[in-house]
């Protein structure tokens, strides 16, 4: 039976490395959000507003595609964040659409270790480049919520 794999943890926590790394275990079909959001709307994430509004845009596209791939018997790594109840709630409504078995990946890394990485994956990109600073990261960690048990779903901890 087709699976859906997802990933929830703090930016630069090392969901995008697991996806890749787990996708490749479950022969998954990879989908990156970033990916698709830097192709679509190059330039035009600039704060956490217009993230929201074009990631909904992607996620409302993808969405059926997913559904329809887990339908086929095909396994799916969704690379999305799963780091709010909202955006656990649009993977449910996924899973409710297919039926397919799934996986919440958490990636529970320390503000420390995240923040690390952050500077690391960063180190080489241009001077005012979005996303790569501890202030933005206490932003974005600032939504961020842990999954709870009575969203239902097979949570595993990294």
């Amino acid at each position: 039976m087709a699976k859906l794999i997802l990933f929830c943890g703090k930016m630069a926590a090392g969901k995008s490395t697991l996806a890749k790394q787990l996708a490749a275990r479950e022969d998954a079909v990879l989908l990156v959000q970033d990916e698709l959001l830097d192709m679509l709307f190059p330039g035009l994430i600039v704060n956490v507003a217009s993230y929201l509004e074009y990631a909904g845009r992607v996620n409302k596209m993808v969405a059926p595609h997913v559904a329809a791939i887990l339908s086929k018997g095909v396994s799916v790594a969704l690379d999305f964040p799963a780091n709010t109840r909202n955006q656990r709630a649009w993977c449910r409504r996924i899973l409710d659409d297919c039926g397919a078995e799934h996986e919440l990946h958490f990636v529970n890394t320390s503000d420390d270790v995240c923040k690390a990485q952050l500077k690391a994956r960063s180190a080489n990109l241009p001077p005012g480049t979005k996303w790569t600073t501890e202030a933005e990261f206490d932003l974005i960690s600032s939504h961020f919520l842990a999954p709870a048990l009575d969203e239902g779903f097979n949570v595993i901890v990294h």
